[in-house]
Order: C-alpha cells, then sequence, then structure tokens
C-alpha cells in the first residue's frame, strides 16, 4: 500500500498553497488568505488559462505537456510565490466508502484493517492503487464501532496530476476529491443563503464544459448526486457551425459577446431551453429516488451559469428559488482583483476555491 502521495482531507496542518482545479476545458487558480480574529478571508489572487481541445477528457489527462505548460501559464498570471498547490481528483476517479471498525485500535491495526476492508470494494490489485482513510467519529447506534471514511484511486490518475504539478514547476501538496472541495466551498454560499436553508436541501447544480453535476445538499451533507450529459462545449459548437468560426472564436464570443443578431434566437435561446429541460429532468430523479419531495434553493454554478436569462429560466420552469453561485460575495477582495470581472468568473470557481480553503484546515 502506498500512502506517499495523500487523498488530501487526511492530512492535518497546511503549508501556504493555491487551489488548481484542472477541467476539461481550463485551468482554474485561486488564492486566499485568512485575516486576523476569524475576520473572514481575503482572495489575494486568481486566475482562468484555456486549455486545449482534448487535452483533458472524462477526467483524464490525456496530453501532460499541454496541461502543465497551461498550468505554467496560469501560475503566471496568477502573480503569486506559492508553489504549493491542492488539486482534486473527479468524483468518477475516486472510489468512497464509509465503513464500520471497532472502536479504540492502535493506527497499525487500523491501517491494517482498512486494507483488509478494502480489498472489498477495490476492483483493483492494492498496489494499483493510492488508498486514504480518515475516521470520522463514532458509529451512529453503534457505541463500539467508529465510523471509517475510505478513499481509492487508481495510482495513474494522482500520479499525473502530480507530473503535471512538477513539469510546470509546482509542487501538489494535497490531491482531494471534486466534490468534497465543493462542498468545502459551498459552506460560503450556505452562509448567504442564511436561515432560508436550514434542514432543507439546497441543490448545487454545476453545468460545465461536458457534463452538468448535480449535488443536492442538506445542512452541508451531500444526499444526493446526478450527472447529465449537456455542457457548454455544445453551445461552443453551435456556435462555430452557424458563424463558420474556429473552436478559440467562437468560445471567445461566446465570452464577450459579438455575434450577429440571430444569436439569440438560434442559438442561445434553444441550447438555454434544453438546459433548463435537463436540470428539471434531474430535479425529478432526485425526488422520485429519495425521501425527499422538495428544494429550498437552486444554486447555479460552472462556466454557463452566467449565461444571460438562465437562472430566471430556471426559476420560472421549476417555481424554485435560483441564485448564481458566489463564493467570494462575502469576503474582501484585494486590490488587484476587479470585482465585477470575478463575479462573472466565479461560478466556474468553485471546486479551486474550496481547494484554497484546504490551506485553513484545522
Amino acid at each position: 500500500m502506498n500512502f506517499g502521495i495523500q487523498l488530501g482531507f487526511l492530512q492535518t496542518k497546511m503549508p501556504p498553497l493555491v487551489g488548481v482545479d484542472i477541467s476539461t476545458s481550463s485551468v482554474k487558480m485561486v488564492e486566499l488568505r485568512k485575516l486576523p480574529k476569524n475576520a473572514g478571508y481575503v482572495v489575494d489572487h486568481y486566475a482562468i488559462e484555456q486549455l486545449p481541445k482534448d487535452a483533458v477528457s472524462d477526467g483524464n489527462i490525456n496530453n501532460l505537456d499541454a496541461v502543465s505548460e497551461t498550468l505554467q501559464r496560469a501560475w503566471q498570471r496568477l502573480g503569486s510565490r506559492i508553489k504549493n498547490v491542492a488539486l482534486a481528483l473527479p468524483a468518477v476517479a475516486v472510489i468512497t466508502k464509509k465503513i464500520l471498525l471497532p472502536a479504540g485500535m492502535s493506527e497499525e491495526d487500523l491501517e491494517e484493517q482498512v486494507e483488509s476492508e478494502a480489498n472489498q470494494y477495490i476492483p483493483f490489485a492494492l498496489e494499483e492503487v493510492n488508498l486514504d482513510f480518515q475516521v470520522i467519529g463514532p458509529a451512529p447506534k453503534n457505541a463500539e464501532a467508529v465510523e471509517v471514511l475510505l478513499a481509492v484511486s487508481r495510482k495513474a490518475n494522482v500520479e499525473d496530476r502530480v507530473a503535471v504539478a512538477q513539469a510546470a514547476g509546482l509542487k501538489a501538496v494535497v490531491v482531494d476529491v471534486e466534490p468534497y472541495a465543493t462542498e468545502t466551498a459551498f459552506e460560503q454560499i450556505r452562509t448567504q443563503l442564511a436561515d432560508e436553508v436550514a434542514d432543507k436541501c439546497v441543490a448545487l447544480i454545476d453545468i460545465g464544459a461536458t457534463v452538468m453535476h448535480m449535488n443536492v445538499l442538506r445542512n452541508g451533507q451531500s444526499v444526493y448526486t446526478q450527472d447529465q450529459q449537456i455542457g457548454g462545449n455544445q453551445l461552443t459548437q453551435h456556435i462555430q457551425e452557424l458563424f463558420g468560426l474556429t473552436v478559440e472564436e467562437a468560445e471567445s464570443a461566446k465570452r464577450n459577446g459579438g455575434l450577429p443578431d440571430n444569436y439569440e434566437r438560434d442559438v442561445l435561446s434553444p441550447f438555454r431551453e434544453n438546459v433548463v429541460t435537463e436540470i428539471v429532468h434531474a430535479l425529478q430523479l432526485f425526488f422520485n429516488s429519495t425521501q425527499y419531495n422538495g428544494v429550498a434553493t437552486i444554486v447555479l454554478a460552472g462556466g454557463c451559469a452566467v449565461l444571460p436569462g438562465l437562472d430566471d429560466a430556471v426559476a420560472t420552469r421549476t417555481k424554485i428559488s435560483t441564485t448564481v453561485a458566489n463564493p467570494f460575495a462575502l469576503m474582501t477582495l484585494s486590490s488587484r482583483i476587479k470585482p465585477r470581472q470575478l463575479q462573472a468568473d466565479a461560478p466556474s470557481l468553485i471546486v479551486a476555491c474550496g481547494l484554497a480553503m484546504r490551506r485553513f484546515d484545522p
């Protein structure tokens, strides 16, 4: 068993670090600083750098050189001196399982028992994986047991990300899991929603380049997840086809405007309706497969969250209050941050924000 590269939620004391989200479409970096006397956080730096097409797909790094070069450019744009980074694996690359073990075991016995238990849940040989675990606490309804969270990933998944960081001149000190990073950042959003979501479900819907991921949380804990195959790349492709642009030109026009007058009617409006339909479908699946029958609020995240009119369209169709995610809304911004630009970028920075917050783990 190799505990040399930790899946980060085990580590207890972190050095200064930068949160790095390597997604399908881009590398996103966030550096936070904590104010004295628990007075909140400061956003010191952030950067977004677009990845070449197909450099990353389905959570796999296909082109290590292209990704490391993009990461290096992002770090230079970031303007930070910190070279320690926290990275994350996508949920599809990690097997997680809560197991019960006898209370009072020594660390050595616990490791042996975890290794033995892991064999039941891992479809790979132990020498092919990185394995980590964390004792969560006493087991519910069993005073003689503890609940342990087991996390396992193929070594290649971890090593590719560590190698990319090294090639960019950076050092990976944490490898976390994207849903856990999202939940960490969501605490900043939950504070904004205040008492209206206490003991109620919140649907955090992250619409990325290729996948829409819905994570339903209750009191900050995930109770349901669902993926739908729709994302911003479809919109980019439609822009390319209709207006005869390259991928880069279409992506730039989608973000910055300047498209012909028929863009709204012929491209944006149909895509927006497709996204809303997928969200309605995902919510229906949630209601049909759980004991829950309501959602207090929908929070839209990911690059598509800022599409004009999407939040209003979702609220109208679902009859549920809908907001666009901004985990930085209650944070102080350093003088180098442009507030309006950060507000536009914030929905796509949730994972990077959650990873940056690993720096302040107790």
